[in-house]
């Protein structure tokens, strides 16, 4: 008899999606324990460890009887477990909107067709660029959604040399420009993605904004 699939989970909560297309809309969290990458400016440091194992029948069923229609998988960094490619579908499955939070580092080769990715493509400024993996942006389509955190000018500067070089970040549907919170002039970047010869859209964490660093939002 095969063992039920589970996943060690830090939370499910259901909040304002806080970035992104759907931002401000009503959404299910579901955080997955664990990350392989230790970004300077993470928010998330209490889901590297810890959490609770979760069969996905249980999850699925939960985020169900919640009644959102949408539902973010997110970390800590989720791909790092190999349950969540099976948790991603069952939620597909269920008939709610799935989208999923990744870093560059993590092969998203075999994420179900039907999830809207969006990948966080890493600047020298997070002490992680070295872990960005090319090969997905082979795979981005325009369903899908790029991220980049920048500290300065000088990532910002960086991320437009490496478009250069990897036309394929312009499959995805749009590219985000997010400030690290506290860490860049938000009138200095603005001007920045104004000038910039990228279509760029710059984009605020909406739930760091109502509830500052809270866990759980």
């Amino acid at each position: 008899m095969t063992e039920p699939l589970s996943l060690r989970i830090t939370e499910v909560f259901t909040s304002l999606q806080g970035e992104a297309l759907t931002s401000g809309l009503p959404t299910t969290f579901i955080r997955l324990t664990g990350c392989p990458l230790r970004c300077v400016y993470c928010d998330s440091e209490y889901a590297f460890q810890g959490g609770t194992q979760r069969l996905i029948d249980d999850l699925v069923d939960e985020v169900v009887a919640i009644g959102v229609k949408r539902v973010c998988v997110t970390g800590g960094e989720p791909l790092a477990q190999p349950n969540c490619w099976p948790l991603l579908k069952a939620l597909c499955d269920s008939g709610v909107e799935v989208s999923l939070e990744t870093s560059g580092a993590m092969d998203i080769n075999g994420v179900d067709p039907r999830v809207s990715i969006v990948l966080d493509l890493k600047t020298p400024g997070s002490g992680e660029s070295s872990k960005n993996l090319l090969s997905n942006l082979e795979l981005i389509q325009s369903k899908d959604q790029i991220k980049v955190v920048v500290t300065s000018e000088d990532d910002f500067r960086w991320f437009e040399l490496f478009c250069d070089e990897h036309p394929t970040v312009f499959h995805a549907g749009v590219i985000w420009i997010s400030p690290s919170y506290g860490e860049i002039d938000l009138k200095q970047l603005a001007s920045l993605i104004l000038s910039s010869r990228h279509p760029y859209r710059m984009q605020m964490q909406l739930h760091k904004q109502i509830w500052g660093e809270e866990s759980g939002r």
